[in-house]
């Protein structure tokens, strides 16, 4: 049998490798595990044209996916629109913005389909029957339905005051979802209490190491919709900030693998003012990331106040030269607004955080006006209307008659005059 793509399991502190099993935390140094593949065998069959020639979804880079056979799960998830936002680009003043837009993402509207898609796949070849998560709002409805999708029983644990809407889009799949009286941190010390207890696929505890993957197809589909190039900012919102941290790895290994050649690109990331541990360490000019016990935000699904990957997101913006800030409930509001009303995107509270952030650092001269420019939208609206429905106004009523609705119009032409 031929050597496998997918090798190991690799400590990311001290290099250790691990057997391909359900575990995430180095037994010497508690370092967090990740994938480590054999890239010689991937550069001599993953091409440009290979990739071409494959359907339209985030299985189309296989092969630097931690799966040992072919997907099982979430087949069609990924290949989302890379969208040249000319009117929002105009809005923030700066020459060339795109939206890599995942509010569109199959089935459940949020990039957590994809991290959801290799975990549960890779569950199934461990031959798990229930998986799990621990979940701010958006990797529960991933994974209550691709759980549901894979005839897979599924439990998902969030904190008890979760958006409704989002509380609804995983109910509707019928999975147990558990209301915990706590943040999300008391929610995921749980989870690992209830893994270890039960053996269960929990994807962002014990199956961490294959679901975090799953992030890095954002970042290939960006370099391939780009024309193979990476851009010069990529500007991503940061809960754990291991997002940040996969696209960061999605653009070294194309590099690595010769998809595309060597070169310069920089990383930012966007947090919320209720909840900045990241943002905050990367202003200070720290690695010490300072946990949020209470965090009070509206953008719940970055509520993250002790980030497992906060530390190795500082480190990835230090690496390329790129900053971080944060933006209060106000500012998320207007960052929705603005993306929905220059792009006809309705994005969710993460998304929103990321507009607001992007514009504070291309005001602040952080990132050039003149150069290409990327930001992740994470999520749709639709689960977090709750965050916007008292700020975007209401409908004007009239009765069936042309004479009102003339008044109408008159008095916006003078308003708009005025």
């Amino acid at each position: 049998m031929s050597e496998p793509y997918f090798s190991s399991l690799k400590c990311r502190e001290c290099g250790r490798l691990y057997p391909k099993k359900a575990v995430h935390v180095c037994e010497y140094d508690f370092g967090p595990l990740e994938a480590d593949y054999n890239y010689d065998r991937i550069k001599a069959v993953l091409t440009r044209k290979v990739i071409e020639s494959r359907p339209n979804s985030m299985w189309r880079y296989r092969e630097l996916l931690p799966i040992d056979g072919d997907p099982t799960v979430g087949l069609q998830v990924g290949f989302t629109p890379l969208v040249k936002a000319n009117r929002l680009a105009k809005a923030l003043g700066v020459d060339e913005l795109y939206i890599k837009n995942d509010t569109v993402n199959y089935p459940t509207l949020s990039f957590k389909d994809r991290v959801v898609s290799v975990a549960l796949s890779r569950a199934v070849e461990l031959g798990m029957k229930t998986v799990a998560c621990a979940s701010t709002g958006n990797l529960a409805n991933s994974v209550a339905a691709n759980a549901a999708a894979a005839g897979l029983d599924s439990y998902v644990l969030i904190p008890a005051d979760l958006e409704q809407s989002k509380v609804l889009n995983s109910l509707v799949y019928g999975t147990k979802v558990i209301g915990i009286q706590g943040a999300y941190d008391q929610v995921n010390r749980l989870c690992s209490e209830i893994a270890g207890k039960y053996g269960w696929g929990f994807v962002n505890v014990n199956l961490r190491p294959y679901y975090a993957e799953g992030s890095k197809t954002m970042g290939f589909e960006i370099v391939e919709q780009l024309g193979w190039e990476v851009p010069a900012h990529t500007v991503v919102c940061m809960a754990s900030g291991s997002l940040l941290t996969k696209i960061y790895k999605a653009y070294q290994e194309f590099m690595k693998i010769g998809i595309i050649p060597e070169g310069k690109f920089t990383i930012h990331g966007a947090q919320a003012t209720g909840c900045n541990p990241i943002s905050a360490a990367r202003k200070s000019g720290t690695d010490l990331i300072r946990p949020i016990s209470k965090p009070n935000t509206i953008a719940k699904s970055l509520a993250i106040g002790t980030p497992a990957d906060g530390y190795y997101a500082v480190k990835t913006m230090e690496q390329t030269g790129g900053f971080a800030d944060d933006a209060t409930d106000q500012e998320i509001i207007e960052g929705i607004k603005l993306l929905a009303e220059t792009e006809g995107i309705f994005a969710e509270t993460a998304g929103g955080v990321t507009v607001a952030c992007a514009k504070k650092l291309i005001d602040a001269g952080k990132i050039p006006r003149n150069e290409r420019i990327v930001l992740c939208i994470t999520g749709h609206g639709l689960k977090t209307v709750e965050a916007v429905a008292e700020h975007i106004g209401k409908p004007r009523v009239i009765k069936p008659s042309l004479r009102e609705f003339d008044a109408l119009v008159e008095a916006e032409l003078c308003e708009a005059a005025c």
